[in-house]
């Protein structure tokens, strides 16, 4: 679809889609942990695997390296072997050094100095755009992980834009077709309501996972067909 002929939905759309998906998959309850390091970590070994074999892999590596500092000055090797089971290791675990290497190193906005234990806990404490802003600064860190640790940590105004959701918000023109990553998630703050962003981000994921599939959606058993302006390109 030609950029010209996409406007970005109003607010009353977005409500009527997050109300059929929140009758399709509930509201989801998930409180913010409080654990950045352990988001941040996470989000690295789901990548190109699926939760299963990302919950394998990152309870060995705690099993093994109690401390973040312990994976952080583990032998390479040993890392990439506790992670193994979550695919491409020796990629993952570089780049997990790395980012533990680098919060050691880098000091919080406003801050002289790093702080003296390897912590990201001060992230709530400083404006949003600072704390996303630091966490991109980070090896291989992009907008989709910082808003994983902002939101699911600390539940602050971040939506992360995963292939599922981008693709579920484009079919339903909630976002513009073909916009680079950075721009979706911007798209996705201006249309997700305070207080609304995990509930937003984990069902349009779940209906991508389950329904809006890459190749062959599932549009007749869809609950969102009828406003979907996507359909008949499936039928």
């Amino acid at each position: 679809m030609p950029q010209t002929d996409w406007k970005p939905p109003a607010r009353a759309r977005v409500a009527r889609v997050r109300d059929r998906l929140r009758a399709v998959y509930g509201v989801p309850l998930m409180r913010p942990h409080g654990h950045p390091i352990a988001e941040l970590i996470l989000t690295v070994l789901s990548q190109s695997t699926n939760d299963r074999n990302r919950d394998v892999a990152y309870l060995r590596l705690r099993e093994r390296f109690p401390t973040w500092e312990q994976v952080r000055d583990a032998p390479l090797a040993a890392v990439e072997e506790a992670i193994r089971p979550g695919g491409i290791s020796k990629v993952k675990s570089a780049r997990i050094q790395q980012i533990l290497r680098a919060i050691s190193e880098r000091p919080p906005p406003g801050a002289l100095e790093p702080e003296a234990e390897l912590s990201l806990d001060w992230l709530p404490r400083v404006p949003l755009e600072e704390a996303r802003d630091y966490l991109t600064s980070l090896p291989g860190v992009g907008r989709k992980t910082a808003a994983c640790v902002l939101l699911f940590a600390y539940g602050l105004h971040e939506v992360p834009v995963d292939t599922h959701v981008s693709r579920v918000g484009m079919r339903l023109r909630l976002l513009r077709p073909q916009a680079p990553f950075p721009e979706l998630h911007d798209q996705m703050l201006s249309l997700t309501a305070p207080g609304e962003e995990l509930e937003l981000h984990v069902n349009l994921l779940r209906h991508g996972r389950r329904t809006c599939h890459a190749r062959t959606p599932a549009c007749r058993e869809c609950a969102l067909a009828r406003m979907c302006p996507s359909r008949a390109l499936f039928a």
